[in-house]
């Protein structure tokens, strides 16, 4: 289903949905790239999230890495149905995004990575064979990708070894400040992508996001690479292989940011996306192999 077929689908799907789970809604919508969470009340009277997603190949993992996890640490799944993509979750408040040290927020989602890498399981789809794929188209847009030549033939090479087997690990996928939110006095993972994949490619996303902080620093790129470095160390993963990594994924970033970027509505978008890709990759030389 096309995301605009899913998104003219919403309202009868969440018609359909709150009247088979006896949900009441308890508030407005909240609406993401690829989903809509819904404040609902269960038929107990608890407060729920109701969420819908637009499934996808890299998405389709989300509810069997939940239900592996058991809320542990994770939101917990009450129930869901797969073929439709709705999720009937625990409700929480209180997201990581807000909390005001970024780099003790580094090291909090660090933290969580050793609990949720747990050996690769086979109802999940491999994270590696995607990479691969999208290193194929990559290397497909040429002299198109908005960067140095450099930089995008050190992902090809680097991600081709790295992924050359599959995946190891559990993995989130998407695991940053705005994917990690309270329950009580614990921090939890929210919105797992959910495929198997080595530990250090979850590294990326914690760099390209939360990027005025960065910013706000005098040494850009010693900031990157000050952020890199906590991160690495709280998980104890490899640095080389992190390292690599985050060259992967950000020269996979440009490549899509290359086939997005024609919608004149985005063009804003585009520029900064390119620019704190670019801006990574130019900070990881520094990172001592």
């Amino acid at each position: 289903m096309s995301r605009q077929a899913w998104e003219d689908s919403l309202p009868r799907l969440v018609e359909d949905t709150f009247r088979r789970w006896h949900l009441t809604p308890d508030g407005e919508p909240m609406s993401g790239v690829t989903a809509r969470v819904y404040p609902v009340l269960d038929a107990d009277g608890v407060r729920r999230a109701c969420k819908s997603s637009h499934v996808e190949a890299d998405n389709v993992g989300e509810i069997p890495t939940l239900t592996l996890w058991g809320g542990r640490p994770a939101v917990e799944l009450v129930r869901a149905d797969p073929r439709r993509g709705v999720l009937l979750l625990e409700w929480l408040d209180g997201q990581l995004q807000e909390h005001w040290d970024a780099d003790e927020a580094s090291r909090i989602v660090a933290g969580l990575y050793g609990r949720l890498h747990r050996r690769a399981a086979p109802q999940l789809p491999d994270g590696h064979a995607f990479v691969r794929r999208w290193l194929g188209e990559l290397e497909g847009l040429g002299r198109a990708v908005p960067a140095p030549p450099r930089f995008v033939d050190w992902a090809l090479r680097a991600g081709r070894e790295l992924a050359a087997e599959p995946g190891t690990h559990v993995v989130h996928g998407d695991l940053h400040y705005l994917n990690v939110m309270a329950r009580g006095d614990e921090w939890v993972a929210i919105d797992p992508k959910g495929y198997n994949a080595a530990p250090e490619y979850e590294v990326a996303p914690l760099l390209w996001n939360r990027w005025a902080d960065l910013e706000a620093s005098r040494d850009v790129g010693q900031a990157i690479r000050d952020r890199f470095y906590a991160v690495v160390d709280t998980a104890g993963l490899d640095e080389r292989r992190a390292r690599d990594w985050v060259v992967v994924r950000c020269a996979i970033n440009l490549g899509w940011a290359v086939q997005d970027g024609s919608a004149e509505s985005r063009r804003d978008d585009w520029h900064g996306s390119v620019t704190r890709q670019v801006t990574i990759l130019k900070a990881m030389q520094a990172v001592e192999p």
